[in-house]
């Protein structure tokens, strides 16, 4: 996907580029120029992992042909979930972009007082909706900051702005409702074989549903508010959308009206109403046949009532497929990438190698040892953090991790729901300074990664800490707990 770039006489002219910035600004906008210049395409990284993993599993003493075996095994067993983690995309996007919702943020974008008030505003909506979809809330977000910027009594930050929208992606979107790594841990189906013997299932009320997890959102969204409405540029630093060359105009797309007697029910709002009725109806039923964590925990069940409420706010079938034409595209590099990151989880766990101990196997010996004395939860993070720059996704690096991670906790007794929760915390954090998933939030902004990277990146420094005395303290609060089967 391309970013648009704003025109050189009205965007950067007169203002403050990267080697005239100071201190960590500096820092992190130079490594985002850095990034756009250097960092391949996501899928690349995949299929470097992929061939990393083969041959590594060899040198463990696993033969080509175990290792081809694993591959082709493991591509396909995760088709089911690669679909889930689309649709949470595409549901997402399509809610954000229906009317009602847009009337919302128009309404919401009028409220801060403040240019300072306004971005940690909308950092604070962006985090909060991250916890209900992440696709939502990079859109809301996007829209959102889009809708502020159009104020005229109020002279506010752009690239700002754009940084708060990023923030339900950066901090908190992996504890809430559309995490990969607890949807899969609580849905039976999604999860690879060899991890379910390590895990059992792992319903919300183990991870997500955790006082322990609630409490750390409630401090990462506080500390995420207060460094926004710090870090905001004052007076002569401030560089608006009309400084940057960004047109703001957000018109929305004519209506339509059926052109013959088959559209009819293209453009009606009964079948909409319909099924949303229907929806509501099977879900309050749920609800009263079965324990409210495991309707909950069901990612089917998840999607299921995003998609419908997508269809119910487009009102008519026609605007619906219309937002659904748009939104399909935001889900192609998981259609491509979550196969390969199946089949690293597969050779990792299953060419056996000398003695026959999987490579999966070596690297859980590996964090068991470093990890004694109390220190798994900060080494833990500290790698999946790591990990993250270099593999820029939530679930399929999960898949990657888990097998390993996941056993390693089994040896030094942590908790397995927390070790679920310490991956998702520390997770987020990447994405504060590698600009893969700012992607079609830049698009929405018709700006760079470098123009946010560098409030991002001090939203990282901060963060970092932060996460890491959260998983090393709270983990302590728990006992170990045998998996539960299905």
């Amino acid at each position: 996907m391309s970013t648009p770039h704003a025109s050189p006489g009205s965007a950067t002219g007169g203002s403050p580029d990267a080697a005239q910035e100071r201190g960590l600004a500096r820092f992190a906008q130079g490594l985002a120029a850095w990034t756009e210049k250097w960092f391949p395409d996501a899928y690349i990284f995949a299929a470097v992992g992929v061939v990393l993993v083969a041959v590594l599993a060899m040198i463990n003493g696993a033969s080509p042909i175990s290792v081809a075996e694993a591959f082709g095994t493991g591509f396909w067993e995760l088709t089911a979930f690669t679909l889930q983690m689309a649709m949470v995309v595409l549901t997402g996007y399509v809610v954000a972009t229906s009317a009602p919702v847009a009337k919302l943020i128009d309404r919401l974008a009028q409220l801060p007082q403040t240019p300072r008030g306004a971005v940690a505003w909308v950092a604070l909506l962006a985090c909060v909706v991250s916890l209900l979809n992440w696709g939502l809330s990079l859109v809301f977000g996007g829209l959102l900051a889009r809708a502020v910027a159009r104020r005229k009594d109020l002279l506010i930050d752009y690239r700002a702005l754009g940084a708060a929208a990023f923030m339900g992606l950066g901090a908190v979107w992996a504890l809430g409702l559309s995490s990969s790594a607890a949807q899969l841990q609580a849905t039976a189906e999604s999860i690879p074989p060899a991890l379910l013997k390590i895990t059992g299932v792992l319903d919300f009320g183990k991870t997500i549903f955790t006082w322990q997890s609630m409490l750390s959102v409630v401090i990462l969204i506080i500390a995420t508010v207060i460094i926004a409405f710090y870090s905001a540029p004052r007076g002569g630093s401030i560089r608006t959308a009309q400084q940057m060359g960004v047109d703001l105009a957000d018109d929305p797309e004519p209506v339509g009206s059926p052109e013959r007697p088959g559209e009819w029910l293209e453009y009606s709002r009964i079948l909409p109403i319909l099924i949303g009725v229907i929806t509501l109806l099977w879900l309050i039923n749920e609800f009263i046949q079965k324990p409210f964590l495991t309707v909950a925990s069901s990612l089917n069940n998840y999607l299921l009532v995003f998609l419908i409420l997508g269809l119910v706010l487009h009102g008519t079938p026609r605007n619906f497929l219309n937002a659904v034409a748009k939104a399909v595209p935001t889900t192609a590099a998981i259609l491509v990438q979550f196969p390969l990151y199946a089949a690293m989880a597969g050779m990792l766990s299953g060419a056996p190698g000398f003695g026959g101990i999987t490579l999966a196997d070596r690297i859980s010996e590996f964090f068991t040892t470093v990890g004694a004395g109390g220190l798994f939860a900060v080494i833990i993070a500290l790698y999946s953090a790591l990990l993250g720059l270099l593999v820029p996704s939530g679930g399929g690096k999960w898949l990657v991790e888990a097998p390993y991670v996941m056993q390693s906790a089994h040896d030094v007794d942590m908790n397995l729901g927390w070790t679920v929760q310490i991956y998702n915390m520390s997770e987020a954090l990447p994405n504060m300074i590698n600009p893969f998933f700012m992607l079609p939030l830049l698009a929405l902004l018709k700006i760079r990664a470098r123009d946010l990277v560098g409030f991002t990146g001090v939203q990282f420094v901060f963060h970092l800490p932060i996460v890491l005395i959260l998983c090393w303290i709270l983990g302590t609060t728990f006992t170990f707990e045998a998996p539960v089967m299905p």
